[in-house]
């Protein structure tokens, strides 16, 4: 599979320090808390010393919402795997894991089936951070592959994925970094391996408006939407990972539709504002809401 989901690990290393910054606010303030998004953080002890407010509003000087938007994505799955793990889930599938760790942070029931997906060299370098007695590790199986030569649904049955048991898959931050060939195909073999049980499908999108009319992909009154969506844009790009794939809500919701999924949830920062930052006193303002990437949940129909 050409431009699989697996590529290189530097928004990996991105994501993994706006969870760092979340994780230092005081325990009454944050929405996340991750004890070992450090691991993978160069400089982790100069942003500590800083301070959750104070990186937050640098990060604020780069898009302001930005760090909302990331940390809202990451809360909204964290309840999302939890609840499923509660309500009988068997089996979590984590496509292109990176630097992922709710395998071993959330409050997951033991007899969660998890498997980490990626490749061998991420894996290897994630697994050579991480301390040697994490939870859950006798639950975790991570599943290495070479989209050169293999199959990712055989792959998952070879590492032991059970195709009668429910299950739950993320794909997250990944849709914009690869082609939409690549993205169909993928859930048409998660949809193949899946089809005899129930199964929820996580995935974020960047919509694309983004590029036809930035300024419905923020908050009103955000400050100069044009420049900024061009910004992330091309940070992105400069550190190996252009955004090259962009998609209409019909568009998803038909993809899904014709590999036996239906739409449960589709949000964005501005949906989630009130729900995680608001109780905490941390609700953004109309002109900081940043929303251009949505967050959808699918369910198979059996």
């Amino acid at each position: 599979m050409a431009n699989s989901i697996f590529t290189k690990d530097g928004t990996a290393q991105g994501v993994a320090k706006q969870r760092l910054i979340e994780t230092i606010a005081g325990p009454k303030k944050r929405i996340i808390n991750d004890p070992y998004a450090d691991k993978f953080v160069v400089g982790s002890g100069v942003i500590k010393l800083m301070g959750h407010r104070l990186n937050v509003w640098l990060t604020s000087k780069l898009a302001p919402g930005f760090h909302e938007h990331l940390i809202s994505r990451t809360r909204f799955i964290d309840d999302l795997i939890e609840k499923s793990a509660k309500e009988g889930i068997e089996q979590y599938v984590i496509l292109g894991a990176g630097y992922d760790s709710r395998a071993n942070r959330l409050n997951l029931t033991p007899s969660l089936k998890i498997f980490e997906v990626d490749q061998p060299e991420v894996s290897d370098i994630k697994l050579s951070k991480l301390p040697k007695d994490l939870p859950n590790l006798e639950n975790i199986t991570y599943v290495n592959i070479d989209f050169s030569y293999q199959s990712l649904s055989e792959q998952l049955l070879t590492a032991g994925f059970d195709q009668t048991k429910s299950t739950i898959i993320t794909l997250e931050g990944v849709s914009q970094y690869i082609t939409k060939e690549a993205v169909i195909s993928t859930i048409q073999e998660l949809s193949l391996i899946t089809k005899d049980a129930r199964s929820i499908f996580f995935m974020s999108y960047v919509d694309e408006l983004l590029n036809k009319d930035p300024s419905a992909c923020f908050g009103k009154g955000y400050p100069n939407p044009s420049k900024k969506a061009n910004l992330i844009q091309t940070l992105s790009a400069k550190v190996g990972e252009p955004w090259i794939s962009f998609y209409r809500d019909e568009e998803i919701e038909s993809i899904l539709e014709e590999n036996g999924y239906s739409m449960k949830e589709n949000v964005t920062l501005e949906d989630l504002n009130s729900l995680y930052f608001s109780p905490v006193g941390r609700a953004l303002p109309e002109n900081k809401i940043f929303k251009l990437e949505h967050f959808i949940v699918a369910e198979s129909r059996l």
